[in-house]
């Protein structure tokens, strides 16, 4: 074979070694209950765009947090409040300076019969229910959001014996699909692929914003799935996917 041969070959395998993308990592990721169908797809497209895997596993802001605090093996955490990341900042939980807003998230009355629910929440004055679904507000901020708005409505008094209380916003939204609950107070990106149903989207200035916050956790600094993954999460084409379900993004 020619020198020159052989120096092409090598020159193509070079090439070629120099496409594939960085050495391919994965990274664990805690994420909010809520976020959770969009987090999916986001994790499929960065794997598709990058090579690096985001390992998954959803549940309560404060649950998560309480985790972190204690050495849980997570390296990025989405939470659906700004409040833990900003903790975890404080603490010298987080890489600082990594902490944003990925989604600002919106909170919906829902229930699984059809018009039962109207457009306004008067459901909710009419007492013509026996429970209502929340997810616990010591742990999930759409729970904080639940109760800020029954008590703007000055009904949280008149409400509180028909409350039912999920561990995270999935168990709250569990509770209201199978109808163990009539209502509940829900994310809307939990509902808006859903056909049938009734529905209230909450207005906003009813209750304290839902500034959801991811923030890079020191256990990832040195990850570069970990890091690339907080990157993606700003990128158009996750964007896209968080905007599909409901969100606004700052």
């Amino acid at each position: 074979m020619h020198i020159a041969s052989i120096a092409s070959r090598c020159l193509t395998v070079v090439a070629a070694l120099i496409a594939l993308p960085t050495f391919a990592a994965e990274t664990h990721v805690a994420v909010a209950a809520n976020f959770s169908e969009p987090a999916k797809q986001i994790a499929t497209s960065f794997e598709r765009a990058t090579g690096h895997r985001a390992v998954l596993a959803f549940g309560a802001s404060g649950a998560f947090y309480t985790q972190i605090s204690h050495g849980a093996p997570f390296e990025v955490f989405l939470s659906a409040d700004a409040e833990r990341p900003a903790k975890a900042e404080k603490e010298g939980l987080a890489v600082p300076g990594t902490r944003f807003t990925y989604a600002v998230g919106k909170l919906v009355l829902y229930s699984a019969v059809p018009g039962l629910v109207d457009s306004k929440g008067a459901i909710l004055a009419s007492g013509r229910f026996d429970k209502i679904a929340i997810a616990d507000p010591a742990t999930a901020p759409y729970g904080v959001a639940a109760i800020k708005t029954m008590q703007r409505l000055g009904l949280h008094g008149a409400l509180k014996s028909k409350l039912v209380t999920g561990s995270s916003i999935a168990q709250t939204y569990q509770f209201t699909s199978t109808g163990a609950a009539q209502l509940g107070f829900v994310a809307l990106s939990q509902v808006i692929t859903v056909s049938g149903g009734s529905r209230w989207i909450v207005p906003a200035r009813l209750h304290t914003p839902i500034d959801q916050q991811a923030v890079l956790l020191k256990t990832g600094a040195q990850n570069p799935a970990a890091t690339a993954f907080v990157k993606y999460l700003k990128s158009r084409a996750a964007l896209a996917i968080i905007r599909r379900y409901g969100y606004t993004i700052r």
